[in-house]
């Protein structure tokens, strides 16, 4: 069987192993690009409701979890969500911004998806799907990879092929078994961006609220986010819970404070000034869905109308609905979760192109790297500056 040869081999056509392509084909680097998938992109299809988040304007090494929280700095000042849109809006793809600095294409995620393709159509960048990896060799200075499509042998090779969330999608932890193959470190990684799940007798106790979502302000020490939270039949989801779970840990309690922008006394005040005869429940249901406000009132054993109810009882009242403590009992785990955290130690890599130190052509780029971004474009932008910055180089 023939060798085939090129200057530049990236496993994983994903969001970062397809920016590459494209900077390496630019410098005029003969590219092929190897997935095991059907289509490529799929992480980037099923974005966003299907219009792909496809970055954050507020972008920055603030939002990103790294056990160096300095390594992102290099690739994501050199580029910028700026850059990213600048390319979006040289293929007239249609975009918005939404809540946060988060931006979508107005029409469909496929648009990103095809946009990627022109451009590494554009620089001769080879394709070749369905195809799967069985092994990698370097010997004298090259890769040798062997494929289910035959050997191919290169001078950089470039891993891109994610983490191990969302298995359903054939994502592996491939990315990690080379990089031990190699000698390289890994932060343990585990899942980012995921409901949390509660123990049976809290789950119970909180089975009424399921399906109810309100605005919440959620914390884990000294770290908290204010978005939607959302009750579900295993535990609790939403914006904030995803963002708060890359931070907790088992055993961790975290603090939800409900509707955060509310003084629930004052407004309970006021409810009692205007109509004394009213219950707990009936007032708290015009500040909270109804549901809700039953379960607070359930909790506190409060009964009577507003006008009996001291101050000292009105906050106790107010504390049910801001003041919750809560020990999750575990995560969903890879099946439901964004990303994956942790990944490969960074400090095997060179920040400026992110190629491994101790072995001259072998780069890891995008989601497999301990690099892990927010909920709301930020682990894209994060696949398209570190795929950018290896492409630079490869």
């Amino acid at each position: 069987m023939m060798t085939e040869k090129c200057d530049v081999l990236i496993l994983g056509a994903g969001a970062a192993g397809m920016m590459c392509a494209i900077r390496a084909g630019k410098r005029g680097r003969s590219v092929v690009i190897l997935d095991h998938a059907r289509a490529p992109g799929e992480k980037i299809r099923i974005s966003g409701g299907g219009r792909c988040n496809f970055t954050n304007i507020h972008a920055g090494p603030k939002n990103y979890l790294s056990a160096n929280p300095h390594f992102a700095k290099s690739a994501l000042a050199r580029y910028s969500p700026r850059d990213f849109i600048a390319l979006v809006e040289k293929h007239r793809i249609a975009w918005h911004e939404k809540t946060l600095g988060q931006l979508f294409c107005d029409d469909s995620a496929k648009d990103i998806i095809r946009m990627l393709l022109g451009e590494m159509q554009a620089v001769n960048a080879k394709l070749r799907l369905e195809t799967s990896v069985s092994a990698v060799a370097h010997d004298g200075g090259r890769f040798r990879v062997t494929t289910s499509g035959g050997v191919i042998e290169a001078e950089s090779l470039v891993v891109a092929t994610g983490g191990k969330s969302i298995p359903k999608m054939g994502a592996t932890g491939f990315a990690y078994q080379i990089a031990e193959q190699f000698g390289l470190k890994l932060i343990e990684p585990r899942p980012g961006l995921v409901p949390l799940t509660l123990d049976p007798a809290l789950l119970e106790r909180l089975s009424p609220l399921a399906g109810v979502a309100v605005p919440a302000e959620v914390s884990h020490g000294k770290t908290s986010f204010e978005e939607a939270l959302l009750f579900t039949h295993r535990g609790l989801s939403g914006p904030s819970i995803l963002q708060i779970s890359s931070y907790w840990r088992e055993g961790d309690v975290i603090r939800l404070k409900l509707e955060p922008g509310r003084d629930i006394v004052a407004l309970l005040r006021q409810a009692k000034q205007k109509n004394g005869r009213q219950s707990a429940q009936t007032a708290l249901s015009e500040i909270l869905p109804k549901r809700l406000a039953q379960h607070v009132v359930e909790q506190t054993g409060i009964t009577g109308n507003l006008a009996d109810m001291s101050d000292k009882v009105l906050a106790k009242l107010a504390a049910q609905v801001q003041d919750w403590q809560i020990k999750p009992a575990g995560s969903e785990g890879y099946r439901t979760a964004e990303v994956t955290l942790g990944g490969v130690d960074t400090m095997a890599l060179d920040s400026r192109n992110m190629a491994v130190k101790a072995v001259p052509g072998l780069f890891f780029i995008g989601e497999c790297v301990d690099v892990t971004g927010w909920l709301g474009g930020y682990n894209f932008q994060w696949a398209w500056a570190s795929g950018q910055a290896a492409g630079e180089f490869a």
